[in-house]
């Protein structure tokens, strides 16, 4: 690293200056609301600087947030706002701000993954984060495509609201269904207010953020939120519906809250850059085609502690395995590890066995929500089988991750 800047925990008085530089790395602009709610959400005391002679150039954080993984809600990392600005780059600050963030992060021992979204895909593999999620983008032909007959029925109604005024509402549908949800994260605190915030400088000329609540017999069950992009042409209406968010556990409630999406006047499309690559509205429409079907990467994980992390989810087969791991950057995590997972009981101990497979830290990372499987990662080199006992979907489950928030 440069040795005329230096890295420091950030302190409560660095706030705007972190702002400037997140400013010029992802190119937007804070307003006075935007700057006070995320200051609200600022952990000084989890947050790293660059330091050139008392001025930020370079950030990063790990943010307090639990997050769903297979069978299990764990403590996680949320990691953004990594950042240099553009006078001090290639002088390696961000690589000392990744490694020093995650020796911190083993050291203090209490979150065995970190999390994060990549702005650019080839920076994080330095740092044996691994693609463990992807999403799915819909583009829908409203007009062409319908929740068939068959769909299952709900017992209830729709009624229209202000996001921002029901949530309460909110809250109760989210977390009945998060522990469920590999790849979703708590909303602590002020991450609601975050959530649903809505500056004119989000909208791309769309409409304030909508929201309709399905309600049953016993209360709330789900809720969508969206946008309408008003748009004519020669043939009349064209108007775009632009869902942020849809929550159901019931599949009848999930159906009618599609259909809902689907049936607002004066639209011919409707767009969610938010779906799982499993979501059900595929399996719930005539024309699946129509959802104009599209692929990204979404969450990253880093595994820090490999044995807290391998025992804290579930597997859905029993199997016993030896991994040869390589970890340059966190050496307690390289080594051979045996992991013997059962349906009540995991366990994951250092042993001079035989490995079975060897892979870096890297593919732990990939494979840990269960949207990457290790035969996958075989099939590509990345993983070394060494004997026959290969679990290749072993770290698999019964839906795949499902990441629906950008942090």
């Amino acid at each position: 690293m440069d040795d005329s800047v230096r890295l420091r925990q950030a302190t409560a008085d660095d706030h705007a200056a972190i702002l400037e530089v997140e400013g010029y790395v992802f190119h937007h602009d804070f307003d006075d609301d935007a700057r006070e709610l995320d200051r609200r959400l600022f952990e000084p005391e989890r947050s790293l600087v660059a330091d050139d002679n008392g001025t930020v150039v370079g950030h990063t954080t790990a943010l307090t947030r639990d997050l769903t993984v297979p069978g299990a809600v764990i403590p996680a990392a949320h990691v953004t706002g990594v950042g240099v600005l553009p006078t001090h780059r290639r002088r390696g600050l961000l690589t000392a701000m990744m490694h020093r963030q995650l020796a911190e992060l083993a050291e203090a021992g209490r979150e065995p993954v970190a999390v994060l979204w990549a702005s650019e895909t080839t920076i994080y593999p330095r740092f044996g984060y691994g693609p463990a999620a992807a999403r799915l983008e819909l583009n829908a032909m409203t007009r062409e495509v319908h929740i068939t007959p068959a769909a299952p029925p709900a017992d209830g109604r729709l009624r229209l609201i202000d996001p921002a005024g029901a949530v309460e509402e909110l809250k109760t549908v989210y977390e009945r269904a998060r522990p469920g949800r590999v790849g979703w994260s708590s909303r602590p605190g002020a991450w609601w207010d975050r959530r649903l915030r809505d500056p004119s400088a989000w909208r791309d000329g769309a409409t304030t953020r909508k929201g309709v609540l399905f309600e049953g017999p016993n209360g709330p069950e789900g809720y969508a939120m969206w946008r309408v992009k008003d748009g004519w042409d020669d043939y009349g209406p064209n108007g775009q519906v632009r869902v942020t968010e849809i929550v159901a556990d019931d599949p009848g409630v999930y159906a009618a809250l599609w259909r809902f999406l689907f049936g607002i006047d004066l639209v011919r499309s409707a767009t969610y850059d938010f779906a799982a690559l499993d979501e059900p509205l595929q399996y719930l429409v005539d024309e699946p085609r129509r959802l104009g079907r599209g692929f990204s990467d979404a969450l990253w994980i880093r595994v820090v502690d490999l044995p807290a992390a391998l025992e804290a989810r579930r597997y859905l087969t029993s199997f016993d395995v030896v991994f040869d791991v390589t970890d340059p950057l966190i050496s307690a995590n390289s080594g051979r590890w045996r992991l013997t997972a059962g349906p009540d009981k995991t366990t994951c101990v250092r042993t001079t066995d035989p490995a079975d497979l060897a892979c870096s830290i890297t593919e732990l990372g990939a494979v840990y929500l269960g949207g990457t499987t290790l035969g996958a990662l075989a099939a590509a080199g990345r993983v070394h089988r060494l004997t026959d006992n290969f679990p290749a979907a072993a770290f698999g489950w019964d839906r795949l991750p499902n990441p629906i928030e950008v942090f």
